[in-house]
């Protein structure tokens, strides 16, 4: 028997993101989030929902941009400490030392020590609630060349993102290889009548 849990937002898992942007004054800020996703293939977009009272909002309104850094599970500690504190009172780059770079693509920095980044471009946003939700264009995806396999798409398995639960506000790591998508479905499978 299911137990209701209510209204709640805990899906699991969730990615755990650092999102580049810069102030007013150009100063080059990060966020984490974790509600956010693909929500395009075609153009390629990103949704990504952010709290209106957060430096980040206003700087993505400012400057029609954002990047997506997706760190590694050794940048984990250096993740938590971007989530606890606020871009209004603390220069993250300079805190962490992590290094920022300028995208030449979008009006946004990214992060040079994450293997993995996205730049986006603004091309949409929608108030939901307390929340607005960015719809940013993929205009790159820049990888370093350790995180990519034989057909040079990037490796989970060499990537080891952090994911995230909401319901006990923990991190977690990637859990195994179980089988190729749109191929282990093709097999035999017993599925049931009314499934």
């Amino acid at each position: 028997m299911k137990k209701s849990l209510g209204a709640t937002p805990i899906a699991i898992p969730s990615p755990v993101w650092m999102i580049g942007s810069y102030s007013a004054d150009a100063t080059a800020n990060l966020m984490v989030a974790s509600w956010c996703g693909i929500c395009s293939s075609n153009p390629p977009c990103i949704a990504l929902s952010v709290k209106q009272s957060r430096l980040t909002y206003q700087n993505i309104i400012e400057h029609d941009a954002f990047t997506v850094n997706i760190p590694s599970q050794d940048q984990v500690c250096l993740v938590d400490y971007v989530g606890t504190v606020s871009g209004k009172d603390e220069a993250k780059f300079i805190a962490t030392g992590l290094t920022s770079v300028k995208s030449e693509l979008v009006d946004a920095p990214y992060v040079k020590e994450c293997a993995m980044n996205i730049e986006c471009k603004l091309i949409h946003a929608m108030d939901i609630g307390i929340h607005t939700q960015f719809i940013g264009q993929i205009v790159d995806v820049k990888a370093d060349k350790r995180i990519l396999d034989g057909n040079l798409n990037p490796s989970v398995k060499k990537l080891k993102p952090i994911i995230a639960s909401a319901s006990d506000r923990s991190y977690y790591a990637v859990g195994e290889y179980i089988g190729q998508v749109y191929h282990i479905g093709n097999k035999q499978v017993n599925i049931p009548q009314n499934f």
